[in-house]
């Protein structure tokens, strides 16, 4: 592992490398814990130990009197493999997909990997074995911003296989940043759930005191077991460790950038808890498991875009972005208006075939173009309204619709169809998250 020249020659004393367990004394204090690797960030005479706590700590090289490796870091790790199924439990899924949730450090480089194996996860949280019979198996191993829709339609051909295989469950841990796109898609394009397909998260990686990985992935597998026949997200409900939330999958939304409770449902509230003890608690509204089989339907046309609407926005950006596409969906302003000079080209698309659907910055509230005469233009133009959909389930449902059909009229009937609960005939105060 590459040190500095005055960092190499310290360790090289000592034997140390990176991974050990070493204590370093310096000006008197003793400090033990976990030797980091070096990186860009890091002092020239830093030496970086990642104490118990999760927490690093930098010394300077000249403060250090003295360094002692207490154990060594093993370089690979002892293969483990899944218990065999006992009759006493339901047998669940757990298809990895990477992200934040199944993580581990790379003591070369300092940086938080995927896991690389399902078991890897599993065992991560053992108390998963207590809840149910876990087969664990490998989709892909990315980061959740490099997820594109054929691995949302391979991932929805899996979920179907496992379930029609005899899975009482599926549990997908992914990365946070792109998963209520996955849950949204998923529930497009898998119909008849013959159980839960919990997608499930981390704000926080493994290695940090205040991870959630373990709870949220114990609460998934709960959820996983429960009587539900939907595509759910399953997160911390606050930020403590009180309770987890069962989120539908059309109507969820990353909300923050690091907070542990992140996750809001937009538009209607969560379809139940989960609590520490293993209680799910599911509302009337969450549908329960279908007789199956389960049924994959994942058609889906790539070629639309996804477009915040901001002022100043020059009709000649968005002319450039609407070539080639077949739909865009728009998220514009308050009940879903753009700026008065990009209505004709809108016009000009719509007349050539590109399906464009209306949804609404604000995430919260219904489009209602009929109001203004900014919306009333619009829809004379052939803008779809998104109803109370968030722009990113309007974009997958829009794909999804454009799999099926180009004609305009049923482009526009099936957007303002209810599928998979994107779309709530009634807001009421309870539906507004804050």
């Amino acid at each position: 592992m590459d040190y500095p020249p005055r960092v190499r020659a310290l360790l090289d004393r000592a034997q140390a490398d990176g991974g050990d367990t070493v204590v370093v004394r310096a000006k008197g204090e003793r400090y033990e814990g976990t030797l980091m690797p070096h990186h860009g960030f890091s002092g020239e005479d830093i030496l970086t130990v990642k104490l118990p706590s999760g927490y690093n700590i930098g010394i300077a090289v000249g403060d250090i009197d003295a360094v002692e490796v207490t154990a060594k870091h093993e370089a690979t790790r002892a293969e483990r493999r899944l218990p065999p199924p006992t009759k006493d439990k339901l047998t669940v899924a757990v298809l990895g997909t990477g992200g934040t949730i199944a993580s581990y450090v790379d003591y070369r480089t300092g940086a938080v990997h995927p896991a690389v194996t399902a078991e890897e996860l599993v065992f991560s949280v053992p108390e998963l074995l207590e809840v149910c019979n876990v087969r664990a198996r490998v989709i892909y191993s990315i980061f959740s911003e490099n997820l594109k829709p054929e691995n949302w339609q391979h991932l929805a051909r899996e979920v179907a296989k496992e379930l029609s295989s005899g899975a009482a469950g599926v549990i997908i841990p992914q990365g946070t940043d792109t998963l209520h796109f996955t849950t949204a898609a998923l529930s497009f394009m898998v119909r008849d759930l013959t159980g839960p397909v919990v997608v499930v998260g981390a704000q926080r990686s493994s290695d940090r005191p205040s991870s959630d990985s373990a709870l949220n992935l114990l609460s998934a597998a709960h959820v996983s077991v429960a009587n539900l026949g939907e595509v759910v997200a399953v997160m911390h409900g606050e930020t403590s460790d009180t309770f987890g939330q069962i989120h539908r999958g059309t109507k969820v939304r990353k909300m923050h950038s690091s907070r542990r409770d992140a996750f809001r449902s937009l538009n209607a509230t969560p379809l139940g808890r989960v609590h520490p003890d293993g209680t799910v608690e599911l509302t009337d509204r969450a549908l329960p498991r279908a007789r199956g089989p389960t049924k994959v339907d994942d058609a889906l046309e790539t070629k639309v875009a996804l477009v915040t609407f901001y002022p100043g926005q020059r009709p000649t950006e968005l002319e450039a972005i609407l070539q080639g596409l077949r739909g865009i969906v728009i998220a514009g302003t308050g009940l879903g208006h753009v700026a008065h000079d990009l209505i004709p080209i809108l016009h000009r698309a719509t007349r050539d075939g590109v399906a464009v659907v209306m949804t609404t910055q604000t995430l919260q509230g219904r489009v209602s173009m009929r109001v203004y005469d900014t919306g009333r233009d619009l829809l004379k133009a052939g803008v779809i309204e998104g109803q109370d959909m968030t722009p990113e389930t309007a974009y997958v449902k829009l794909m999804w619709v454009l799999g099926h059909t180009r004609d305009h009229a049923e482009v526009a009937s099936a957007m303002a169809t209810n599928v998979a609960g994107e779309i709530n005939p009634r807001i009421g105060l309870d539906e507004f998250a804050e």
